[in-house]
């Protein structure tokens, strides 16, 4: 019992839990909020980079800056599911993450931008910690260890 009071690793966030973790924050992303936008005309794209845009003054980069944003939370979350590329995927979605809350938080205040926040504190999570030990980045890396 007192291995729990001094945070034992295996107590509180195992390998198996993080994947839940990554799974789960990366399918309901990609499910919930990056498909449809992926899909979606330049119209849609213009409207996502005209968040940014209006800070760097430039309107030219709106429809590039919305793409981005919506690979971000479409092929970049699943890429996270699976473990690949995790850490730069993990950026990207903090990044649009980042954008979104400050939008969000400047239009409805906190009471309406808590599912932003929660996703720019999980992708900030999972920038940290990596891909984990059940990723594909894990199994290439150890594979190519081996070689040498």
């Amino acid at each position: 019992m007192s291995s729990f009071f001094l945070l034992n690793k295996s107590y509180f966030f195992s390998s198996k839990s993080y994947l839940l973790v990554r799974l789960i924050t990366g399918f309901f992303m990609c499910y919930f909020h990056g498909w449809s936008k992926l899909l979606s005309d330049s119209d849609r794209w213009h409207k996502l980079g005209a968040t940014i845009t209006q800070f760097i003054g430039n309107d030219a980069l709106s429809i590039p800056l919305g793409f981005m944003a919506a690979f971000a939370e479409s092929i970049g979350s699943l890429f996270i599911v699976f473990g690949l590329l995790t850490r730069p995927m993990a950026f990207l979605l903090f990044f649009t993450m980042l954008v979104a809350s400050t939008k969000k938080l400047s239009q409805a205040g906190i009471g309406g931008s808590e599912l932003p926040l929660l996703y720019l504190f999980l992708s900030f999570f999972i920038l940290l910690n990596g891909p984990g030990k059940y990723s594909l980045d894990n199994l290439i890396t150890s594979k190519t260890k081996r070689k040498f």
